[in-house]
């Protein structure tokens, strides 16, 4: 036996409750692992408040990411005693995820844990600080450098924009925080952000082109903020959108694109080829400071449910592990 929470689908509402549940509940996979730590994502609190469609099957275990020790394997790739991680690949959400003492999933969804990464400062990284880096990368990609300008960040108190922040900044960028919490300006400056900006000046509706403010962007925001940040990005400038908690719908025009050369990044952290995948995950553990671990919140399993109602009322900041 084990505890996890689980999900269970009553009507239309989600019932949410941490209990003891036996291996044979696990969905089928060929490596077994042992939870070391997972985190408390926003995808993960949609999927435990209810408030979002994100569990497909049920009942579910949510976390869509973890790292642990394998316990027992069928895949010659991967032996038992080794440490590994997992994010994205539907876990959480279409199979059982991380907020559990044990998780039984494909190998292939698996990479070895990077050399000197412990499981916690894996998971303080987590889906949030993995996507970020593909954002960074993105921006990188499409010629985006420090010297062109400020590089915009939105949601940036939350799990993806703190730890975009904190990439872009010690990679020489300066960067202009977006956030509707200004009591968090201090922390956000802590982490490199040169300017924080109200989140309200993005969230209105754009002309076709304002004036160009942005060499780059990474928008965890989406919807009427995209638009706005897409007509005031400079001259061959580009926007990685990797967020929607501002809305699904994007209501701009073709101005950026033919007139400014604006480049749209779609990031998308669930389906990445493992050498893709590998590589981040280094590049991430090399970018960020040897303590950074020390510096998220760390919860038990019986703490994650209240968090995650914490999370989706705006009162945490920053990254959230769970120690099963």
């Amino acid at each position: 036996m084990f505890k996890g929470i689980l999900l269970e689908e009553s009507g239309k509402q989600t019932h949410a409750s941490l209990q003891r549940l036996n291996e044979q509940q696990l969905t089928t996979g060929d490596v077994l692992v042992k939870v070391d730590y997972s985190t408390l994502n926003y995808k993960d609190a949609l999927a435990i408040t209810g408030k979002g469609k994100i569990v497909r099957n049920w009942p579910m275990v949510p976390g869509i990411d973890f790292a642990g020790t394998v316990l027992a394997s069928d895949n010659p790739a991967y032996r038992i005693g080794e440490e590994v991680l997992l994010t994205g690949w539907g876990v959480g959400e279409q199979t059982w995820g991380g907020l559990a003492e044990k998780a039984s999933v494909n190998a292939d969804w698996l990479i070895h844990l990077p050399a000197e990464m412990t499981a916690k400062r894996a998971m303080a990284i987590g889906t949030a600080g993995f996507t970020a880096m593909l954002a960074v990368m993105a921006l990188e990609q499409a010629g985006v450098k420090p010297d062109q300008g400020p590089v915009l960040v939105t949601g940036a108190t939350g799990g993806v924009g703190s730890v975009a922040v904190r990439l872009l900044a010690r990679a020489g960028y300066e960067v202009h925080a977006s956030t509707g919490r200004p009591e968090h300006s201090d922390w956000l400056k802590s982490l490199g952000a040169h300017e924080i900006i109200d989140r309200i000046q993005l969230d209105q509706e754009p002309a076709a082109l304002e004036s160009q403010h942005w060499a780059g962007a990474i928008d965890a925001v989406g919807g009427r903020t995209l638009a706005r940040i897409l007509s005031q990005t400079k001259m061959y400038g580009a926007v990685a959108a990797c967020g929607l908690t501002g809305g699904v719908a994007l209501n701009t025009t073709v101005m950026p694109f033919i007139l400014r050369g604006v480049q749209l990044l779609g990031i998308n952290s669930v389906h990445i080829p493992k050498e893709k995948r590998i590589a981040a995950w280094q590049r991430v553990h090399e970018s960020l400071p040897v303590n950074y671990e020390n510096d998220v919140t760390e919860l038990t399993l019986e703490q994650a449910i209240d968090a995650a109602h914490d999370m989706m009322a705006g009162k945490l900041t920053g990254r959230v592990v769970i120690q099963p």
